[in-house]
């Protein structure tokens, strides 16, 4: 058999593999498809920019269920970067790393445009120099148009970071020595430090030396990379800060990380993650830890500690269960009522949650009509929340009134299809 024989015969036998797996699929018991949308790109006319303009937008999980305000993440280059970057967020917020953030991604249109958008202007002839410095005109692209409109369309909080990588990271820099930046946190992965001959480090240190607002909280991170000058970045920041000991920069709040592992491909994701982190030190407390306090009171101001962060700090769904957890542990279910009105005093926007958690738990432990009093209580800003229709349901079914509790299971279903819930809290829903 000749070679090219052997290849057609190959080609046929994967050819016929490949239409009978086809046709397999094609009559596999396949019920329904439905995609899974994490996000939505809008395009909008800038005056700015002169030219229609993208952005990515991703909302906290349970955003429809309540009233709230959340922070607003933007992260430049969109792209490439709102997926996973809108991904991470929504999973350490599910796990209690993070608060719930709004994700905003802000395209660049293209490698000239992301270049140009980035970068300032820089001396030279003109051929060499046109394909920069528009970093001033995509900074007012921003505080005029794309923040205002977001905060509009948005239920948003003061609280405002952006985060950028490589180039989009160099931009970052820029923005936050803009004097009148709507950004109060800064993530800078991997900075392009060695643009306009590693002028970078100067101007930051004479940014952070010289203003006479509050420096926002700053991450800056480096991978295994050479000639990025992040090394010349930070020993410009570390003997600023020496040489200013008794001034405000010994209590600014910013970190390094270094990254030795990753490449300058691979970086962003873990130098992400500890950036998110870095905003919301010590977010997460667990009931073992919580355990180790005497009290409630003592937990509570642990929590309380943390709304000085960048992040805040309100009880989301993991802190919340795990607090009624511990209550149930430490055999503190006797002064539910005082904790729920501390909580309602320190934490309102909480009191809710920590509501229903506590009605879990009671309901677990067979004590319905307790359970039924603490989601009564919390009725009025419950309404839109399947998880105390849920609860209400079970709490109903232990005291038997089945026809109110199945109209309760109906409306938190009702609520899951409504407010586009995830699929994991539609089964705690269900079990």
């Amino acid at each position: 058999m000749t070679i090219i024989t052997l290849r057609q015969t190959l080609f046929t036998t994967l050819l016929l593999i490949l239409c009978s797996s086809n046709a397999f699929a094609k009559n596999d018991n396949i019920l329904s498809k439905q995609a899974i949308i994490s996000g939505y790109s809008v395009e909008h006319y800038s005056t700015t920019m002169q030219q229609n303009r993208r952005y990515m937008v991703s909302l906290p999980e349970e955003y429809y269920s309540n009233t709230r305000q959340y922070p607003t993440l933007y992260v430049i280059d969109g792209d490439f970067q709102f997926q996973h970057t809108s991904a991470l967020v929504i999973n350490l917020a599910r796990m209690g790393k993070i608060p719930p953030m709004i994700v905003i991604g802000v395209a660049n249109q293209g490698s000239k445009d992301y270049v140009y958008s980035t970068t300032w202007s820089i001396k030279g002839k003109a051929e060499e120099t046109q394909d920069y410095g528009g970093a001033a005109k995509f900074s007012a692209y921003l505080h005029n148009e794309l923040v205002p409109t977001i905060d509009k369309q948005y239920r948003t909080t003061s609280q405002k970071a952006l985060a950028g990588y490589s180039l989009g990271a160099l931009f970052t820099t820029f923005e936050m020595m803009q004097t009148d930046t709507p950004f109060n946190a800064f993530l800078a992965m991997s900075p392009s430090a060695w643009f306009d001959d590693y002028s970078l480090p100067n101007k930051l240190s004479d940014y952070i030396k010289n203003t006479k607002k509050p420096l926002a909280d700053f991450f800056i991170s480096v991978a295994n990379e050479e000639e990025m000058g992040v090394d010349k970045t930070l020993d410009a920041l570390k003997k600023t800060i020496k040489n200013n000991n008794n001034s405000p920069l010994k209590n600014w709040h910013w970190q390094f990380k270094n990254y030795p592992n990753e490449s300058h491909f691979s970086t962003a994701m873990p130098a992400l993650y500890d950036g998110l982190t870095f905003l919301a030190p010590d977010f997460y407390i667990d009931p073992q830890d919580m355990m180790k306090r005497e009290s409630y009171q003592q937990v509570l101001e642990q929590f309380k500690l943390k709304q000085t962060s960048w992040a805040g700090f309100q009880f989301e769904w993991v802190q919340a269960y795990k607090f009624a957890q511990y209550i149930f542990w430490s055999k503190q279910t006797d002064k539910v009522d005082e904790l729920l009105a501390a909580i309602s005093k320190d934490f309102p926007e909480s009191l809710p949650l920590v509501s229903i958690q506590l009605a879990k738990g009671f309901i677990i432990k067979k004590q319905p009509k307790r359970a039924l009093t603490l989601l009564n209580s919390v009725e009025t800003k419950s309404k839109n929340n399947a998880l105390w229709h849920r609860q209400m349901n079970l709490a109903l079914q232990a005291l038997n009134k089945n026809e109110q509790a199945k109209q309760h299971q109906q409306q938190a279903m009702k609520l899951a299809k409504q407010q586009h819930l995830s699929s994991w809290l539609v089964w705690e829903l269900k079990d």
